[in-house]
């Protein structure tokens, strides 16, 4: 048996990485186009784009890929991804951040690196969260309440849902919500997890200002369920600007758009 190196294992992951880059900005590829991009030949994008298919991650169609619709891959697959981009996201994220307030975090990937960077920057936060890792990294700062929802345990996503996660919500008042989605449009953001969804939608409705925690790849994406809209009390946090419809939909509507310093990413990954 012939044994990969490490850097071969990191290109390949490197690679895929990009090739789901590349689906985020246009739905649909064609094979010789990725390999151009890439400098790799054609066979090596297709052996990715099957390795990506089959974690459903991608749609193979005949010379090329789609975006998959369907659903978001496990959280242990999206934490592979985006991360210097998630970082920087993370950053802007804390900067927002009053001494004091009342947080309520959702679970993500992106969500996760801005409970990390908050955990390091601030003291004397209170948290509520459903997400296992986020109340784990929270607790890491000693000087933070965290609290934890109940429900039922979701060991796909590692976070709590259902009745009683949402019932535990709507007893609390927070200053502020902080969201990840799997998918944004004109229309708002959506989760491609409906009982997901729900917690959000209750954090939302129980917090004075939602932050919306989202890269790049999320935008143009309709998910399976909306669990808001934009309006003045919503602030869209991510790492690049809109395309020009998009932006100005999201604007009209009084929503603010954070668009991360790519520089403030420090390795505070989770």
């Amino acid at each position: 048996m012939v044994m990969m190196s490490s850097e071969y294992r990191y290109a390949k992951a490197a690679r895929q990485s990009r090739i789901l880059e590349e689906l985020a900005a246009a739905p649909t590829l064609r094979m010789n186009h990725l390999s151009e991009r890439l400098g790799v030949s054609g066979e090596t994008i297709r052996r990715d784009l099957r390795e990506l298919d089959l974690r459903g991650l991608v749609s193979r169609t005949y010379g090329g890929a789609v975006r998959s619709f369907v659903a978001e891959p496990a959280i242990a697959e999206r934490r592979r991804l985006m991360i210097a981009e998630r970082e920087a996201i993370a950053a802007a994220v804390s900067a927002t951040i009053r001494p004091g307030e009342v947080l309520m975090f959702g679970a993500g990937a992106t969500t996760l690196h801005v409970a990390c960077r908050i955990a390091r920057d601030h003291r004397d936060l209170t948290v509520i969260t459903h997400a296992i890792d986020i109340v784990i990294a929270l607790g890491a700062n000693d000087s933070f309440t965290v609290i934890s929802t109940p429900g039922h345990f979701d060991p796909r996503e590692g976070h709590l849902i259902g009745q009683d996660t949402v019932a535990f919500l709507d007893g609390f008042l927070a200053d502020r919500a902080i969201l990840g989605a799997s998918g944004v449009t004109e229309e708002g953001f959506s989760n491609a997890e409906a009982h997901a969804a729900s917690v959000y939608a209750a954090m939302m409705r129980r917090s004075s200002i939602t932050t919306i925690a989202v890269d790049r790849q999320k935008f143009g994406v309709r998910a399976l369920r909306n669990f808001g809209q934009w309006g003045p009390q919503v602030l869209l946090a991510t790492d690049t600007m809109p395309d020009p419809a998009l932006a100005t939909a999201i604007r009209r509507q009084g929503t603010e758009i954070l668009v991360a310093d790519a520089t403030a990413a420090t390795g505070c990954a989770p």
